[in-house]
């Protein structure tokens, strides 16, 4: 009998271009997390098998890319904009096989721009920019890292005083806690306290009792730094 391989073909349809296409995933039974980074950033005991790497889908035939936080509606000029500036440039690839963590860097950046024309939720485009942080990460590339860390707590921020997380799967503890992470990853000591501080004002109502003990350790540890 064969082994069963941990990567299948999902097939997608494009949500600009209606086309059909493949793209790889990895069976959940073989995502293995070793440890998660204080902004939440899985590391895996094999590598190869890193479901980040596989979260945006490209479309071959038009080059649209998205992933699954990606709302499916497009109004009509939104989607002549969507063609003007990517579908007319694309050049093909396929991004539906296995990838380097370059390729998945390359599909991340290509989610970021189709993103942004189609005004999805700043929360969702933080994620893309926070995700193409945790890549450069992988492969030791402090300064580009830093430079997509700094555009993620932007959109972070932006999404918290515009309150766009609201419906989505992210709460407004962790949001409060990945701003403050982020900003401390940054080196933006004095905004990271101010948002830690947030978070642990909010003990007696969360529920997420975990993110506030992170906050109050990494709040208690920035203190005797700056002590």
């Amino acid at each position: 009998m064969d082994q069963l391989s941990p990567f299948y073909e999902k097939s997608f349809e494009c949500y600009l271009c209606k086309g059909t296409f493949t793209s790889l995933k990895i069976r959940s039974r073989f995502v293995k997390v070793d440890y998660y980074d204080k902004d939440f950033c899985p590391n895996y005991k094999t590598k190869e098998l890193n479901p980040v790497l596989y979260n945006i889908y490209v479309c071959p035939h038009c080059g649209f890319s998205f992933s699954d936080e990606f709302s499916k509606h497009i109004i009509p000029v939104i989607k002549s904009e969507l063609i003007e500036k990517v579908s007319n440039h694309w050049v093909h690839q396929d991004f539906g096989q296995n990838r380097s963590i370059q390729q998945a860097i390359n599909a991340y950046k290509l989610a970021s721009y189709c993103a942004v024309i189609k005004q999805e939720k700043k929360v969702t485009i933080a994620g893309i920019f926070l995700r193409i942080a945790w890549l450069y990460r992988l492969l030791e590339k402090e300064q580009e890292q830093q430079r997509f860390l700094q555009i993620a707590v932007q959109e972070y921020k932006d999404s918290y005083i515009n309150e766009d997380f609201l419906g989505t799967q992210m709460s407004e503890m962790k949001l409060l806690y990945l701003i403050a992470e982020i900003l401390r990853r940054t080196d933006q000591y004095d905004e990271a306290v101010y948002y830690f501080s947030k978070v642990i004002e909010k003990q007696s109502s969360a529920t997420e009792r975990t993110i506030v003990e992170m906050a109050r350790d990494q709040w208690n540890e920035m203190r005797k730094a700056t002590s």
